[in-house]
Order: structure tokens, then sequence, then C-alpha cells
């Protein structure tokens, strides 16, 4: 008998669009012969699963369905929605109390990875390279004096949780802070603002079951922007190039530095970590993605493929693994 699987998009947050194109790309992906598999969208309080020619209200109780007269229940959650709730830990926990296996990581490494301030900080702390930053919560002023003094100019200021580069800035000059935290804050209610680095632009995918380790091979991203905002990573405006172009050992260091804090954070199903190799090979982490993008262009369907690995065998390993835990 068929599992029956949801593939959770939408959201409550800038990310939506990407989070449906993502859905699509997983729907592509997925093994049609194992599965049987529904598309739901949530935004707000509307969770619906797409049905032919209509679309049918989730029950929030036992995330059932009713399609032809009968209540259909998941066994299967795959949440590809890009910020809230999915990617910050509160569908985690309802799908906890519900005993519902789920794709991603769970609650805490959820919700904290989503802090990119509070989760580099606690990186830091296992002696992982991270950009100085500081981080400001709305109501609160940072003079202009003081980003200057302590994180220095160009900096950036973004949205403390979410992604997809809304709401950032790359800072040059004084005049720009302000404007910068009055953007950032349109998108979420804290604001990091992080010293520039320069270097080389990589990420790195990886994904752990009970039985093995997978490290994807490591993508070079060289944008044509300022940096690699929306456009660049939506709109074809920077180049991928996958395997990077760094020296054998390095991309050795950040395959074991991508497992380390795979384990460090306790995560579960794919995860990305983008980072920037600055002077002397020195590997500086950006962030953790733990609900990579995943349509057929995104960073980990390219990484599969050049590891010789079927995306498709890829997914089906994470959800057997992850229902197999329950």
């Amino acid at each position: 008998m068929k599992r029956i699987v949801a593939i959770i998009a939408g959201g409550d947050s800038s990310e939506l669009p990407v989070s449906l194109r993502s859905a699509e790309g997983i729907y592509s992906f997925m093994d049609k012969e194992k599965y049987e598999l529904y598309i739901v969208e949530m935004q707000g309080l509307r969770w619906e699963v797409r049905l032919p020619g209509r679309a049918a209200p989730i029950d929030r109780n036992d995330f059932s369905f009713i399609h032809k007269g009968e209540k259909v229940k998941f066994d299967f959650a795959y949440i590809t929605i890009h910020g809230t709730p999915g990617e910050n830990g509160l569908l985690q926990g309802y799908f906890d109390m519900l005993h519902i296996p789920y794709s991603c990581c769970g609650v805490l490494p959820s919700a904290l990875t989503f802090n990119k301030f509070a989760c580099n900080q606690y990186l830091k702390g296992f002696g992982i390279r991270i950009s100085e930053s500081m981080m400001i919560r709305r109501g609160f002023e940072v003079p202009d004096e003081e980003v200057i003094r302590k994180i220095g100019l160009p900096c950036f200021i973004k949205p403390n949780l979410g992604g997809s580069s809304f709401g950032v800035t790359k800072v040059k000059i004084r005049e720009q802070i302000q404007p910068a935290v009055e953007k950032a804050f349109g998108e979420a209610g804290e604001v990091m603002i992080e010293a520039f680095m320069e270097g080389t632009e990589i990420t790195c995918g990886c994904y752990k079951t009970k039985k093995k380790e997978v490290v994807f091979p490591i993508t070079e991203v060289v944008t044509k922007n300022e940096f690699f905002d929306y456009d660049a990573k939506y709109n074809g405006q920077s180049e991928e190039i996958t395997p990077a172009r760094i020296p054998g050992d390095v991309a050795e260091r950040v395959r074991l530095l991508t497992l380390a804090i795979y384990d460090i954070l306790d995560c579960s199903g794919i995860i990305r970590v983008d980072y920037i190799i600055t002077e002397g090979h020195k590997i500086n982490l950006l962030e953790v993605n733990t609900t990579p993008g995943m349509t057929a262009t995104s960073f980990i369907p390219q990484q599969v493929r050049a590891a010789g690995l079927e995306i498709k065998a890829v997914i089906t390993d994470i959800i057997e693994d992850r229902a197999a835990g329950l």
C-alpha cells in the first residue's frame, strides 16, 4: 500500500512563491509508484490540499481531508515552506504532537537555524568562524556611529529571521544604514548587521540516515550583482559552478565542517550550509538552511546530479528513514 505524503508549501512570509515552486519541484522528483502525493498549501489559517479542479480544507485536528466522501490521513509530511511556520519549528511541533513523521529538522534545530544571529553565535562557541555581527529588535535604535565602530563598512543589513535575500541591503556609506534597517524591519522584527567578508561564496548540502551520511559536491556562487540577492538566486543573475573551484584540501575541510554542523545542531533531512572562503583559505560560516530550495535549478538538485545520484532516490531515502524512526 502506498504511503500518503503531503508536500507542504506556502507560509506566511515573502518567500511563499519560492516555496510553491519548491513544492512543484519535489512533486516532480518523488517516486509516484511508491507514494500517493498531495500538495498542501498553507497561508495563515488557510490550509488546503490541491485536488483536481478544486481545493479541500485540511482538518487541523488530525491533519486530514475529505476526498470522495472519505477521510484521508497523511502518513508523512515533506515540509518545503521557506520561512514561518515551516522553517522555524512551529509546524514541526504540530506534527510531533500528531505523531506524523516529517522530512526536516525537529523543533529546536529548526528554531535555532531560523534565527541567523543566535545560530551563528551558538556555532561560534564550537570554534566555527563567523563574521562580526550585531542584532537589534524592533523598537530599539542603533546609532550609525556604533554600527561603523563595531561592524565597519561595507556591511550587510538583513532580517534576522527569513531567507531568499528579501530585505537585505549591502551598505557602503553611513547614509544608507538607517534606511537599510527600516527595510529589513519590513520583513522581520529582528535585524542582523553583519560585517562584509571578501572571498569566494560556496554552499554545501548533506543529509544523514541511520545507515549512511552523504555530502554533496560543493557549489561556488559567482554573482553578477553586489551580492547573492533575489535576482541572483532566482532570475539567472549569477553563475553556479559545481564542483566549486577550490583546492581539494579546502573542499574536504568544508565537507567535514558541514557534517560536524549537522551533528552539532542535531539536524535531520537535507540541509545546506553557506560559507565564504576568505584569504588564507579560511572557512567562514554564513548560515544554515534546513529547508533548502528544491526547484529543478536549486542548489541541492544541482549537487545531487553532480554527485551522480538520483534526486528521487535521495528523497525516498529521507522519507523511509524518517518514517521508520517515528
